[in-house]
């Protein structure tokens, strides 16, 4: 039994049990579900950790061999499913990356399995999620492999308190641990997966290095940051002018897809994300008081607590993390390998 939760859910959580709205307990996720019964908490973030190696190497490529661009985010299900949908003449932009939670999923029955001789058909994996769409995500016919899925169940981050309660847990007053080596070992690039603009920030404080050559040392994007529907900046990245663009909530997603039809804009990159603030505000996320609505904003309070939780990183860039170094070193090879191909990327359907 492995449970693993997003990025998103630890900055929340709290909210159920009386903390305020922007806390973040790590430690006391991890603790709360091993109480649950899990022999092994992993932690989705290393995934968002690999999902910036694959990302980041897909969009080095389709930048410099004439693929198609711009280049737009798959970590989204909401967002995937409303661009099958309504924006089907944009499928071939969407990156061919899995989400996190797909890909953490699929190394937990592969990598994990083979190193600790397990059957992947013995291993349950449960994610924690933000998303109610991942409830969806998790049962596509494309996410899964010799009969089983990446991923068994997914709860939301509700959800789990649910359980937590019924369960008796006192979440408040548990010690502060640690995820399970090694794929709960993450970077501070991959909390910040779960508000808008992080997933932009985290592929490019990676791509500049690898474009670069060298180890920058300024990585904080601020121009990618803030509630803003439409964002746009102009990153100069080893010589380049890479233009980029961050939307949060499909009615600006719509927006910006249209102007790109009409020649209005032109971009390289372009990160959406389904739900208003990103995924710290998702479907599943703790509701919020309409009284405590204006004492503060739950999307700033909880980006803040990300924020905060990258700054507190000593690893704060996706290929610096060591378990990732390990992984690809026994693994996968490196980004974009054939074997990260089969296991880490998918395609997508119209509908």
């Amino acid at each position: 039994m492995v449970f693993q939760p997003a990025p998103a859910v630890r900055v929340a959580i709290g909210e159920e049990f009386g903390m305020p709205i922007g806390t973040s307990s790590t430690g006391k996720l991890a603790a709360a579900l091993r109480r649950l019964g899990a022999d092994k908490v992993f932690d989705v973030d290393f995934a968002a950790d690999l999902t910036i190696m694959e990302e980041g190497t897909e969009l080095i490529e389709r930048i410099q061999n004439g693929g198609v661009l711009p280049m737009i985010t798959s970590c989204s299900p909401g967002w995937i499913k409303y661009c099958e949908h309504f924006h089907k003449d944009f499928i071939p932009n969407l990156s061919s990356c899995k989400s996190p939670n797909q890909m953490q999923g699929a190394v937990t029955k592969t990598y994990f399995a083979e190193k600790n001789g397990l059957d992947p058909k013995d291993i349950f994996v449960v994610s924690v999620m933000p998303c109610t769409a991942k409830k969806f995500e998790i049962n596509r016919p494309e996410m899964g492999r010799d009969g089983y899925r990446d991923v068994d169940a997914n709860i939301t981050t509700r959800e789990l308190a649910r359980m937590l309660r019924q369960a008796s847990i006192d979440y408040v007053n548990l010690p502060d641990e640690k995820f399970d080596e090694i794929l709960g070992e993450s970077s501070g690039a991959a909390v910040i997966f779960g508000v808008t603009g992080g997933v932009m920030e985290a592929a490019l404080r990676t791509v500049a290095d690898v474009l670069e050559g060298k180890d920058i040392q300024q990585i904080e994007y601020t121009a990618v940051r803030g509630l803003d529907g439409i964002k746009e900046a102009t990153v100069n990245i080893g010589g380049m002018d890479v233009k980029v663009a961050i939307v949060h909530g499909t009615g600006n997603a719509n927006k910006l897809l249209n102007s790109i039809r009409n020649g209005e804009r032109t971009y390289h990159f372009i990160e959406v994300m389904g739900c208003p603030g990103g995924c710290v505000t998702g479907g599943g996320q703790p509701h919020v008081e309409a009284r405590l609505r204006y004492e503060v904003d739950p999307r700033e309070a909880r980006a803040a607590a990300t924020y905060a939780c990258d700054e507190a990183m000593t690893i704060r860039k996706s290929h610096q993390n060591p378990a990732i170094q390990k992984i690809y070193a026994e693994y996968f090879g490196k980004p974009g390998s054939h074997k990260a191909h089969e296991l880490l990327h998918t395609t997508y359907t119209e509908r």
